[in-house]
């Protein structure tokens, strides 16, 4: 067990509260805010020996410019627990931080969490990401239990994209299950569906490697599977004839997905990128094909060699 810690926990949405909550059932003392909230921030900050981020991508940017205005202990470590991509920049959430706290150390947490499970106190893992193994071990012991297990990982670039990627598939697994595809095709598209995420991560410098682990394929698989994620409730309502606008105002929280294939976009034109899954979930989300005709296209695109 660690000493306890002061953590101000930034977002108050349930990934915030349920991390906010771990964190306190092991004894850390926490404060938990979010802009609708009664504490302010100054008090939130005040002490901080970490501050975990769990806010939307959308909302990123500007709160950090916020904590900026803000004393910190040198000393103090950023944690980031948002999956997306800064429309702006393609840049990660990690990268936000890192750039407006250039001397504090940065540490992505993500994996296969699907809050209300955890809430429940069903087991889960997840991973934290740095490259200085000291803070990624000090935040690994604030947050690890006999019910959540978390593992550290050198590769926070990898780590932070295998649990922002998943999300586009997750959109197309649940269309795959709203249109009753199946079991073979639901494998087909997850196979290769993580196929396209190691070659994005590859392009923005992670390591294959951890497409394979927790926050890689085990992310991908919890989200596509689970009714519970909001990404797969996209796909599968699209599927089932809702428009995106209707979906999106009827969801608790933001699905991040819609927003990260957009700028994956942007990204496969700048860099050259082959990315066909991707691409037929943002003409899907763009209204530009129906559900069936995304799974035509995929399926009539020129055969060749499974590893090229």
């Amino acid at each position: 067990m660690t000493t306890s810690k002061t953590i101000a926990i930034l977002g108050a949405g349930a990934w915030g509260s349920t991390l906010a909550n771990l964190a306190s059932l092991n004894g850390h003392r926490v404060s938990l805010w979010s802009r609708q909230g009664n504490l302010a921030l100054e008090d939130v900050l005040k002490d901080a020996e970490i501050i975990l981020s769990a806010i939307s991508m959308k909302g990123v940017r500007d709160v950090a410019l916020l904590v900026k205005s803000y004393p910190l202990s040198p000393d103090t470590i950023f944690v980031t627990a948002t999956k997306g991509l800064d429309p702006k920049t393609t840049g990660t959430p990690s990268q936000i931080w890192q750039t407006e706290f250039p001397n504090h150390s940065v540490v992505v947490l993500s994996g296969p969490n699907l809050s209300e499970e955890i809430a429940q106190e069903l087991p889960a893992a997840t991973v934290v990401a740095s490259k200085n193994l000291a803070d990624a071990t000090t935040v690994q012991l604030v947050f690890s239990s006999s019910k959540f297990r978390v593992y550290t990982n050198p590769d926070s670039v990898g780590v932070e994209l295998g649990g922002t990627l998943k999300n586009v598939m997750a959109i197309a697994a649940g269309v795959c299950d709203g249109l009753h595809l199946g079991t073979n095709a639901k494998a087909a598209l997850l196979t290769r569906g993580l196929t396209e995420m190691v070659r994005i991560g590859r392009v923005l410098g992670a390591n294959t490697e951890t497409f394979y682990g927790l926050s890689g394929l085990g992310d991908l698989l919890a989200t596509c599977n689970s009714s519970l994620s909001r990404n797969y409730q996209v796909g599968y309502q699209l599927a089932r004839g809702k428009t995106l606008t209707e979906i999106l105002a009827s969801l608790k929280g933001t699905a991040e997905g819609v927003n990260t294939c957009q700028v994956l976009m942007q990204i496969s034109q700048q860099q050259n990128l082959t990315i066909p899954i991707t691409e037929q979930v943002y003409r899907l989300l763009e209204a530009e094909i129906t559900p069936q005709k995304a799974l035509n296209e995929l399926m009539l695109r020129d055969i060749k060699s499974e590893y090229h």
